[in-house]
Order: C-alpha cells, then sequence, then structure tokens
C-alpha cells in the first residue's frame, strides 16, 4: 500500500521553480532517505506534502486517498474538511528547529497536542506521553523545560510530541542538522528504533550513515527534480547520475 504518492508535483517561489514534476511513492513501512546539495527542494518537497506550503501543481495522495490535486495554483478537487484532518494527522513531522514551548515541560510539551487536537483526556495523555519519554530515553526529564535540555534532548522530545498523536508515517526534515555533532547520535538512535518497529518514514537528511544503514531506498535531489532512486548500496556505490556523482564525491 502507498502511503504517500506525490505525482508531477510542481511549486514555485515567485520564479524560481523549487519542485520540477516530482513523482515519489512511499510504500507502508519503507524508509526512503532524500539526500542532495542545499535548495534542491528537499526540505519544501516535506512541507507541500503535509500543506505547510501549497502547491502549483499536481496531486498528493496519502494512504492511497486523494488530499490534493491542483493546477495552475487553484485547487481542483481535494479531499473534503474532515478527511483532509484525518489524512494530515496520519503524517507526524519533525523539523529541524525543535518548536518546543518554552513555558511548558517536557511532559507537557508532549501531552498538548494529543489533548488539544485529538481530544485526549488528561490522565490518558499523560500515561502516552510518559511511555514516549521512555523510548527516547528521556523520562528523567519530564518536568524539565527546554531550557533545561540539550538540543538534542529537546529533538528527542518533538519526536516524542509527534509520536504521540499516533500517525501512521512520520516525515524528518533535517532533524539533526541544528545540533552539534555529539548530540546527534542520540536522536539518530530513536529515529533508528522507530525504523525497526516498522514506522515508514521519509527523511531529508545530511547523515550519509543513517541513510546507507537504515533506508530501504535513498533519493537524490538536484534543481527540484529527483535525480536519482535507488537502493542505499546502488546509489552510494554505483551512483548512475553525474550529478549524483559529484554530490558524493564532494561529501564523502
Amino acid at each position: 500500500m502507498s502511503m504517500i504518492r506525490c505525482e508531477k508535483c510542481n511549486k514555485y517561489f515567485g520564479s524560481l521553480h523549487v519542485l520540477q514534476d516530482v513523482d515519489l511513492t512511499v510504500e507502508q513501512g519503507e524508509v526512503v532517505c532524500v539526500i542532495g546539495p542545499s535548495g534542491a527542494g528537499k526540505s519544501t518537497l516535506l512541507r507541500s506534502l503535509n500543506q505547510l506550503e501549497p502547491l502549483y501543481s499536481g496531486k498528493i495522495l496519502i494512504d492511497d486517498e486523494l488530499l490534493l490535486h491542483c493546477e495552475k495554483g487553484v485547487i481542483v478537487e481535494s479531499a473534503s474538511r474532515r478527511d483532509r484532518k484525518r489524512l494530515l494527522l496520519e503524517m507526524g513531522m519533525v523539523f529541524q528547529s525543535f518548536n518546543l514551548f518554552p513555558h511548558k515541560t517536557a511532559l507537557d510539551n508532549v501531552m498538548l497536542a494529543q489533548q488539544i487536537v485529538r481530544g485526549t483526556n488528561t490522565e490518558t495523555a499523560r500515561e502516552i506521553a510518559m511511555n514516549l519519554l521512555v523510548k527516547v530515553g528521556l523520562e528523567e526529564k519530564a518536568d524539565s523545560y527546554p531550557l533545561r535540555l540539550s538540543g538534542g534532548q529537546q529533538q528527542r522530545v518533538a519526536i516524542a510530541r509527534a509520536l504521540a498523536m499516533q500517525p501512521r508515517m512520520m516525515l524528518f526534515d533535517e532533524p539533526t542538522s541544528a545540533l552539534d555533532p555529539e548530540l546527534v547520535g542520540d536522536v539518530l538512535r530513536v529515529m533508528k528504533d522507530l525504523a525497526h518497529g516498522g514506522m515508514t518514514m521519509l527523511v531529508v537528511t545530511h547523515e550519509m550513515g543513517f541513510a546507507r544503514e537504515v533506508a530501504s531506498r535513498v533519493i537524490f535531489m538536484a534543481d527540484g527534480c529527483i535525480a536519482e532512486d535507488n537502493t542505499p548500496a546502488e546509489l552510494f556505490d554505483h551512483p548512475q547520475n553525474p550529478r549524483t556523482q559529484q554530490f558524493l564525491t564532494s561529501i564523502l
């Protein structure tokens, strides 16, 4: 089953064509890593999938259901308001910045969205939140405020917060790029645990070791296009596209 599918997706920022006829499918249980140079359109692709950025044209389907079809900046077909909310809730999102509420504890940050969006009662939300803080190795930090947490700890709270919404798939937008190098490992371990547990994941990352080890497929983007889509072994060891070859040579 296709958990995420986009067809001929295009996006402009003014005259800049940042997504160019992008076709992408992520199957249930896959871990797909998206790599490429800055400005390639990687983050814009994720933000378009969960509707943080409007498309100019193309189709987005979630769980094989149409979320949106746009042509020339106009929505020509979309899910109902109720179905749109349901489909978007199937995607959890973790950003580069942690976006935690500074006046809320780690526990409260994980509880809040459950209560507001899903209407979960306080007792249940607290139980779910604590279980997730245990999952990400931060149970002892439940009562700590974000300013008392390292960047890696804040990002793990953000992952727990996304998981608390019980998504069927997770989108990660360069989740380690804002972290000091010594803090990256703890976040990647949590992501590896999710992948090994069968979570469907679409990950924009500069962590090539993670992509090689964990991904089902690796996608290389450049200039708003998907230039190459292959298994980690084939893409890293035998890249076919000259642009992929140039990129890998420059970073590896």
